[in-house]
């Protein structure tokens, strides 16, 4: 099975850093940098860079550091940035200590009351443990029941801008307080509350962008179901990956969780999101429209979709960049009904757009059409094309190489197959929909030759009753129709034939000549 996620590099020296401003100038050597990852979100930069050493780390401080504890650390913000982190900061730490000359700092309960219903509890309280057993240079450090300005500036750049190493050192220490080996079964459990506060957030600050918060009544929760499909990206000791129960009881150290949230964007994208948005801090950095595209339904006919704000925000992030601020909704079987024509006639020439079907058995699935849909008996589309699974398991399936099947749809024929193909060969398509409309087929022993994807339906020849089709990023310019010019126009001669048979030309008066080409 394969999904798409960032190129196979190896670890070793080389970490991930998303960053949502770049970095101030550093001394020492300039860090290699490596293309972006399509797959990577457009709201965070991302950058491949040299392993941390000291030509790569801040050298020194700037300006007058006693005013800015962590300043040394903090050079990664730009200086408006760095005000906002040190406001933060005043405001969390403005409770009355015993000693006035105690160092400022807060407590959970100062975090936990600024945070308010933001963020679950479970969650503020990981963010806590993580930053107080973080220091200013990045190293473990004893336990403490308060938080100093050095470790709360230091967690933020590790988290907001910090390498792969700095976050993994920080999501350490939110799941295990000694900082050692973790099992697999503490990740699991720590990225299923990371998800849900991502949920949980966009719902309370009203960012769901017209998205459900929930699946629909009778589907898997959509929070374990992405939280597993972030997890199987992990490579655990010894080349495993984190598949099923029986790799639960295993280890974990920072070297894995290094590597995970390299491979796994979504963890640090799902970090920054919780912060932005929990802590409103830095919000204006955070481009969510990218994240989250925007919902464009008829407000007179509204429904009930298929998709949660989590498989939308999952399917978005491996969309073209260029597609992801919008979604408008062009068929929906809710709303137009269970008509192959119907179909037709509202997809074609519509854009590039997102196939979805719900089987009888509760498997969602779909496919990504990177051009508009043509109805003629070739196949159409580019190596752009995917095809995907939400439920029971969320995972994309990107193109092979082995052919240029990427989409089909035709109808009105009698000697070749009328329906709509993604993938596959006539006869055993990856995703097929036929012009008896209701039923379908999804054929890959062992895996579709185009798109090397799996069984997508719980049946190969399965039914369904729920499909929906959206457009995706602005809608298509409509073309001029083109001015035809006629054999009168272009030919002299056939023009004097015509009159000197005492014919006339009835067209004479009432259409203008084309201008010349």
């Amino acid at each position: 099975m394969s999904s798409r996620r960032g190129p196979e590099l190896p670890r070793h020296g080389l970490y991930v850093s998303l960053r949502f401003f770049p970095p101030s100038p550093r001394p020492g050597p300039p860090c290699r940098r490596l293309a972006q990852p399509r797959s990577f979100p457009t709201s965070v930069q991302t950058a491949v860079e040299e392993p941390v050493s000291e030509s790569c780390q801040p050298q020194g401080q700037m300006g007058n550091s006693k005013s800015h504890p962590g300043q040394e650390r903090s050079s990664r913000f730009l200086p408006t940035e760095q005000a906002e982190v040190n406001r933060l900061f005043d405001a969390l730490s403005s409770e009355k200590l015993g000693s006035s000359a105690s160092p400022k700092s807060f407590s959970l309960q100062a975090l936990k009351g600024h945070v308010g219903d933001a963020l679950p509890s479970e969650m503020v309280t990981r963010l806590f443990e993580g930053m107080r057993r973080v220091d200013g240079s990045g190293k473990a450090k004893g336990p403490s029941e308060r938080v100093s300005q050095e470790q709360f500036t230091a967690s933020m750049s590790h988290l907001l801008k910090g390498t792969a190493e700095e976050k993994s050192l920080v999501i350490l220490n939110m799941i295990s307080a000694s900082g050692g080996p973790v099992k697999a079964r503490d990740v699991h459990k720590f990225t299923e509350d990371l998800v849900g506060s991502v949920v949980h957030v966009l719902n309370y600050r009203r960012q769901l962008r017209g998205w459900s918060q929930k699946p629909p009544p009778g589907s898997p929760s959509r929070v374990q179901v992405l939280a597993a499909q972030l997890c199987s990206e992990m490579r655990l000791q010894g080349g495993g990956k984190l598949l099923g129960p029986q790799w639960l009881d295993r280890d974990c150290d920072r070297a894995v969780l290094e590597d995970w949230v390299f491979r796994a964007h979504h963890v640090a994208t799902f970090l920054s999101l919780v912060i932005h948005q929990g802590f409103l801090l830095l919000r204006s950095s955070l481009e969510l429209a990218t994240l989250v595209p925007e919902r464009q339904v008829d407000p007179q006919r509204e429904f009930a979709s298929i998709l949660d704000v989590l498989s939308v925000i999952y399917i978005n992030s491996h969309l073209p960049q260029e597609r992801r601020l919008r979604w408008r909704l062009l068929f929906a079987t809710e709303l137009h009904g269970n008509s192959f024509a119907q179909l037709c006639g509202r997809i074609a020439h519509g854009g590039p757009c997102l196939v979805l079907l719900e089987d009888c058995d509760g498997h969602v699935f779909g496919g990504f059409a990177s051009c508009s849909w043509e109805v003629k008996p070739q196949f159409q589309g580019d190596d752009r094309c995917f095809l995907f699974s939400i439920s029971p398991s969320m995972a994309v399936y990107t193109c092979t190489g082995y052919n240029d099947h990427y989409m089909y749809l035709n109808q009105g024929q009698q000697t070749i197959p009328n329906g709509l193909g993604m993938g596959g060969q006539h006869g055993y398509f990856g995703l097929w929909i036929d012009v008896d409309f209701g039923k379908g087929h999804s054929k890959a022993k062992p895996t579709c030759t185009t798109y090397g994807s799996p069984q997508l339906s719980a049946q190969e020849d399965f039914q369904f009753q729920k499909m929906e089709v959206w457009a995706v990023g602005d809608a298509p310019k409509a073309e001029p129709v083109r001015k035809t010019r006629s054999i009168l126009d272009i030919d002299p001669e056939a023009r004097a034939l015509l009159e000197a048979s005492g014919r006339g030309r009835h067209s004479e008066g009432l259409r203008e000549v084309p201008d010349e080409q």
